[in-house]
């Protein structure tokens, strides 16, 4: 409505500017003049209003979506039906509108498919700006630094590790610092900072706790393979020597042999284990479900066992609780599990009594074994299922035992789907239990050899 005032003002400004000249220079009577104007103003605002309204409307139309186009909103189109130069700009709108709206689809599936990457990322990424705000996260990043706000938010909601913020810092002013690694809420984390164009920076998260956790596992391993093999070696080698060397009694010489024999088969079982092992935890073994009567597998373990009981004084006894009569599990796998805690609680038990129990549970059995032994204090509980982990080293040794058979039963019982828990107390005995859960029998999979 602008254009249709300004031209009805203009009209009105014309027929007055004429009005005047004709009273000052005319002879014609003034109120026929005045009479005259009047119509003529009358006259030239109509068809300034007129004429105004067809250029108004489409006016008002392109600014409406120029506005809109401001805003974001980029759907908005211009009326293309104009005529002349109005028309001409309405096109050049609409296309600038298409243009936007294009660039903008663009923009956004580039953000989105930028989003869905950050999340899938097992490592941490955080992107900040040059205002010293975090604008991008993911979520392995709030996850390893424990950050719930919603981006955008300032740098110092971020943890104030020292290595971390020193890492940034220097990324801002535009260098490369090294990686580095910090313990960070019982995590080490590796990172490393790199500049961006803008003055901003992004960090990105790498938890190397699994991997330091596993690198030390195998230095131990190797370290206990090592130190196992090299007692029964220098024991052949030193008699082997004797022998050789000298010429013992012949009483002499069969014990010398019999040691000699002791030590080469106690290699023989932790190779034999060690291969079990490693069967196992490389998937290589998958157990071949069967229904197993608990019973059975109980008088097999403890007739076979019974005399080394009776030779200590030890009584066993079973119980099988209602419901846990049978399981579904790798028959051979169930015999091993319990064989190796049966004999371990031999082993380690002076006096008093063994019992092996079931127990059914609404998705499955707990197979234990109790005994009255020494215990095992809480610092050594969770770490009695690793390989070569011996709480009293050398008892374990000297009793037979190559330190790998309850790490073996772990992972036969995972191998089921299942799961292992030792309770223990000092001067009252311990007890390690096996959960096998209900599982549909499978003739797929092979056994491994007797573990000891």
């Amino acid at each position: 409505m602008r254009v249709a005032r300004r031209l009805q003002l203009l009209a009105l400004a014309s027929v007055a500017s004429l009005w005047i000249t004709l009273l000052v220079f005319s002879d014609i009577h003034a109120g026929i003049l005045t009479l005259s104007a009047v119509i003529a103003a009358l006259v030239s605002v109509a068809l300034a209003t007129v004429l105004a309204r067809g250029i108004d409307t489409p006016l008002a139309e392109l600014h409406d979506t120029l506005r809109s186009l401001s805003t974001g909103r980029f759907s908005a189109r211009p009326p293309l039906q104009l005529r002349g130069e109005l028309g001409e700009l309405a096109t050049v709108i609409h296309r600038l509108a298409e243009q936007l709206e294009g660039q903008t689809q663009s923009l956004r599936g580039e953000d989105t498919l930028l989003s869905a990457m950050m999340e899938s990322l097992s490592e941490g990424v955080i992107a900040v700006d040059r205002g010293q705000r975090v604008v991008r996260i993911n979520a392995a990043a709030r996850q390893m630094l424990g950050i719930v706000a919603a981006t955008p938010f300032p740098v110092d909601r971020l943890p104030r590790q020292r290595e971390l913020q020193q890492s940034l810092q220097s990324a801002q002013r535009g260098a490369e610092p090294e990686p580095l690694e910090l313990r960070y809420s019982n995590k080490l984390l590796l990172v490393t900072a790199r500049p961006l164009r803008d003055g901003g920076a992004v960090v990105a998260l790498f938890d190397t706790t699994r991997t330091r956790r596993l690198e030390m596992v195998r230095r131990d391993f190797v370290a206990n393979v090592s130190h196992e093999l090299r007692t029964p070696l220098t024991v052949i080698t030193g008699f082997a020597e004797t022998l050789v060397t000298d010429d013992p009694s012949a009483e002499s010489r069969r014990q010398f042999l019999e040691t000699i024999r002791d030590n080469a088969q106690r290699m023989t079982r932790i190779v034999d284990d060690l291969l079990d092992l490693s069967r196992l935890e490389s998937g290589g073994w998958v157990p071949a479900l069967t229904d197993v009567s608990v019973e059975a597998v109980f008088d097999e373990i403890i007739t076979a066992l019974q005399p080394a009981a009776e030779e200590k004084g030890l009584r066993i006894t079973a119980t099988i609780a209602e419901g846990a009569e049978e399981i579904t599990a790798d028959r051979v796998a169930v015999s091993q599990v319990l064989s190796n805690l049966l004999n371990n609680a031999v082993r380690h038990t002076e006096h008093g009594e063994i019992t092996v129990s079931s127990i059914a549970e609404a998705n499955g059995v707990w197979l234990s074994v109790a005994d009255t032994g020494p215990g095992i204090s809480h610092e050594h509980l969770p770490r009695i299922f690793e390989r070569f982990y011996r709480v009293d080293t050398g008892r374990s040794r000297g009793s037979g035992g190559t330190g790998l058979g309850l790490a073996i039963v772990k992972h036969l019982v995972e191998a089921h789907g299942g799961t292992v828990r030792a309770t223990s107390e000092v001067g009252k005995g311990t007890t390690i239990s096996a959960f096998f859960p209900e599982r549909t029998p499978s003739r797929d999979g092979s056994v491994p050899h007797n573990v000891t």
